[in-house]
Order: structure tokens, then C-alpha cells, then sequence
């Protein structure tokens, strides 16, 4: 089965898993701030797929592709069997439009979809993984993509939640660098300052906060920034744990989702685009 393939099952397969859980969740859902006719809008919105491309920036200073990584899921979510497509395509395009109305970044291509073992894997400097709580590296994945940011590779981790998530991230990592810890990322570090000022390291829910009324998912009830560095104090991998940054992306467009979340997570994408074509 070609990637094209699976890519279509997996839509029909994300509709089927809507309705479902829209009438099996009715109940809870009519609990929230908002009904259940408002959700089932939401959903339809999420699978219009055939949104436009965003088009190429104008010749600016930098050229920059946003890549998100594909990965093995095996002891993911059943009902899936992958996770890395989380919110993709429109969180990606999405963010890609305010990259290029806030900078003079220039994206000469949208989405671009990798996985370690891809051979073109080394051209793209900059890779984006949601729901790393699932992620399953082989051996040779996980040398690869140490290579891959000794070399000078960035990855940015997001929408992952609570403690049963982070420790299979951890073992993950201890894969991929066994003698390198994971730590606090400062507000004084140039990746919160390199384009925009982060003055505070703030939680962004994702689109659930619309009705459960909660900022946090499982038990991760605060949003931690932390990082993998290099021996030159380079940040290798940026971590958003309990944060997704991608739904706030995606849902920009939505008068209901709150703009303070939507602007907060547009201002770290931009800078962690930014650091990773400047250091």
C-alpha cells in the first residue's frame, strides 16, 4: 500500500472515528459550554481537507520547509494504529500562513512528510512530531535521527500529555541519546527571544478545552518547556509536553477557540523556525 493509500483510509477512518464518538460521547460532550451540534461543525470542519495550498512566500532571506515526522506507533491508540497525522494537514498549512505574514521567511514548499529512514531525510533541517507519547523507534531510527541532529537537525515535539505519555517519550529519547539528559528550557534561553519576546511560558490547550472547560488533558496539569542540547548549547529537541501547539494552529480560523492561545502558539512556532535556520 503506497503512502497515498494509506493517507486516504486514514481519512475515512478519522470520519468514522468522529461519528462515533459522537454518539457514543453525546452525553458528556452535552456537559460543556458548548452542544453537541456545535462539535459535530467542528468535526466536518477538521476533515475538509481540500482546503488551498498556502502559497509560496514572496524571495525573502531564508528558504524553509515545515516537515512533519512519520513514525511506527505499535503500542499506539488501537483504533488508529498511527497518531503522527494528528491535526495534519490543516494545522501545518495554517501555521505556514502566519509564518510567512510575520516574517521574511520563504517557504518554498508546504507539507512535507518524512520518516527517519527516508534517504532526502538530511535536506530538510526541521521536523515537527504530535503525539510522541505512541512514538516506537527501531534501533536504526533512532541512530538515524541522532545523526540526523548532531548534524545540525531540529526537532520540535508537541501535543503529548500527562505522565503514562511522557515516560514512553523519555524511554524514546534514552534511545536516541543515552547519555544526554532532558532539562528546563529558561525564559532567558534565544529560542523565546530570537524573533519574538516570550515573556511567560504559558500553557496552549488543545480544541478539548471547548468542552471540558479544562486547560490540561490526563494528569498533565502543567505545561512544561523542556529540551535536549548539544556539547554547544544548542537545543536539538524542543519539548512542549502538555501543550498542543497544533491545535491552536488549526483552529485559528475558529471564533471560539480563544485568541490569547491561538497568537501564543504562533509567536513560539515562528521562533522555533527561526532558531532552527539560525543556530
Amino acid at each position: 500500500m503506497n503512502n497515498r493509500e494509506r493517507i486516504g483510509i486514514s481519512r475515512l477512518l478519522r470520519a468514522f472515528l468522529g461519528i462515533s464518538l459522537l454518539a457514543c460521547g453525546a452525553l458528556a460532550l452535552q456537559r460543556g459550554p458548548y452542544s453537541l451540534s456545535f462539535l459535530e461543525r467542528l468535526i466536518a470542519e477538521a476533515e475538509a481537507d481540500a482546503e488551498p495550498m498556502v502559497p509560496d512566500g514572496p524571495p525573502g532571506e531564508f528558504n524553509f520547509v515545515f516537515s512533519r515526522l512519520e513514525y511506527r506507533s505499535p503500542g499506539g491508540r488501537i483504533f488508529r494504529g498511527h497518531t503522527w497525522d494528528t491535526d495534519w494537514p490543516k494545522a501545518d498549512r495554517q501555521f505556514l500562513t502566519g509564518l510567512l505574514r510575520y516574517t521574511r521567511v520563504h517557504s518554498r514548499r508546504q507539507e512535507q512528510v518524512l520518516g527517519l529512514n527516508d534517504k532526502e531525510l538530511s535536506q530538510f533541517p526541521f521536523l515537527y512530531a504530535v503525539e510522541v507519547g505512541y512514538v516506537d523507534f527501531s534501533d536504526s531510527e533512532a541512530a538515524r535521527l541522532r545523526e540526523y541532529l548532531e548534524r545540525g537537525g531540529f526537532l520540535v515535539v508537541d501535543d503529548f500529555h500527562g505522565s503514562f505519555e511522557w515516560q514512553n517519550f523519555e524511554r524514546q529519547m534514552k534511545k536516541v541519546f543515552p547519555d544526554r539528559a532532558i532539562r528546563d528550557v529558561e525564559l532567558s534561553d534565544p529560542i523565546f527571544h530570537c524573533f519574538f519576546d516570550i515573556e511567560e511560558l504559558k500553557p496552549v490547550p488543545g480544541l478539548q478545552y471547548l468542552y471540558t472547560g479544562r486547560i490540561f488533558e490526563q494528569d498533565g496539569k502543567q505545561a512544561q518547556y523542556k529540551a535536549i542540547y548539544d556539547d554547544n548549547e544548542r537545543i536539538m529537541v524542543m519539548i512542549n509536553h502538555n501543550v498542543d501547539l497544533g491545535d491552536a494552529w488549526e483552529w485559528a480560523d475558529l471564533p471560539q477557540y480563544p485568541e490569547e492561545w491561538t497568537s501564543y502558539a504562533y509567536r513560539l512556532g515562528v521562533n522555533y523556525i527561526v532558531y532552527s535556520m539560525t543556530h
